[in-house]
């Protein structure tokens, strides 16, 4: 990471200093991979239209939002209203360490490492023995610790986020294969099954409860 890019990440992080935008954010992330409107925001931190608009535009003028615009009503042509703007999370992320440090070249240049050498079923492994140490008894908590964002329904429970997202995009098997056996270690025992189950704006791996539980 150059300087210029740190100060950016840096710039970025500091946006979300203040609680009201923080929660924002955090607003606009739990929609997943379906933007979020103004009113939406609005009316999950209790605050007026004008202010929640405010804080949203900031966090997209620091990279953390990113916008479009879409008729919410599903109607077309003359009297349909003006298009709403609508707020989604970027599907990058912002990492700062002050003096910069290099630790993501030096993940891309492991799993590239084990990519070349055919060690994949050793770092699964690994994956699945490190994910062993941390026993989730309630895995949508210990998830959340992690990043992932999950989202939990009766039988089943989505991870909105991937915390090895550019790692994954760079050596999808690879990583894909490393945080399923990761997840899977962590749910061990916990009456729910770590699966495959690639989709757009979300974790490839999913939660599912075990039938006999």
């Amino acid at each position: 990471m150059t300087t210029s890019e740190n100060w950016d990440d840096l710039a970025a992080v500091t946006a979300l200093s203040d609680g009201v935008r923080r929660s924002a954010y955090q607003a606009v992330a739990d929609g997943g991979p379906e933007p979020v409107g103004r009113d939406e925001v609005a009316d999950t931190l209790g605050v007026g239209r004008t202010l929640a608009a405010f804080h949203l535009d900031k966090l997209v003028d620091a990279g953390l939002l990113e916008v479009s615009y879409a008729r919410r009503t599903g109607r077309s042509g003359p009297g349909a209203g003006r298009p709403a703007k609508l707020y989604r999370v970027v599907p990058w992320e912002h990492s700062v360490s002050v003096p910069p440090r290099a630790y993501r070249d030096a993940a891309e240049l492991l799993a590239e490492a084990v990519d070349r050498s055919g060690a994949d079923q050793v770092l699964y492994e690994v994956a699945r023995e490190q994910g062993r140490r941390e026993p989730a008894s309630d895995p949508a908590a210990a998830l959340a610790e992690r990043g992932y964002s999950p989202v939990a329904g009766e039988d089943r429970i989505e991870l909105r986020n991937c915390p090895f997202h550019r790692l994954a995009e760079q050596f999808p098997p690879l990583i894909c294969g490393m945080n399923l056996a990761l997840v899977d270690g962590m749910v061990a025992g916990s009456g729910w099954t770590a699966r495959m189950d690639p989709a757009p704006g979300r974790c490839c791996v999913i939660l599912c409860k075990n039938k006999s539980d």
